[in-house]
């Protein structure tokens, strides 16, 4: 199950590997997306620590690890088509997958009806 962050980042915890994206909202809010710099794999991520930048056409903007641990993938995929943000934001257009120190710190964040309700009170 995906949790969301108020920062506009998704998250879905598969044993102990987290995969890390930004949300469909946030890549619409950026336009279109020109470039993505990710993390080397094994730098060590505190909870709401800037892990990547998103550089798009009208802005760059910082995307924030949700909880601690170490990178273990950048999505490569992304080096050659950062556009695969905007055509697939949940899901292929992943940021990173990390290795989580507290797999119980995502039961903090948002599921996706609270994530939609926060959308609202923002829009």
């Amino acid at each position: 199950m995906k949790r969301f962050t108020k920062d506009h980042e998704w998250v879905e915890l598969d044993g102990d590997i987290l995969t890390v994206g930004i949300t469909d909202h946030a890549q619409d809010a950026l336009g279109d997306i020109t470039f993505v710099e990710l993390p080397e794999a094994g730098r060590a991520l505190s909870a709401g620590e800037a892990f990547a930048v998103v550089e798009s056409v009208k802005a760059a903007s910082d995307v924030y690890a949700p909880v601690a641990g170490e990178v273990a993938e950048a999505n490569a995929a992304l080096d050659e088509k950062p556009e695969l943000v905007n055509e697939s934001a949940e899901s292929d257009g992943w940021f990173i997958k990390l290795k989580v120190e507290d797999a119980a710190a995502i039961e903090a964040l948002m599921d996706r009806a609270a994530y939609d309700a926060f959308l609202k009170t923002i829009e």
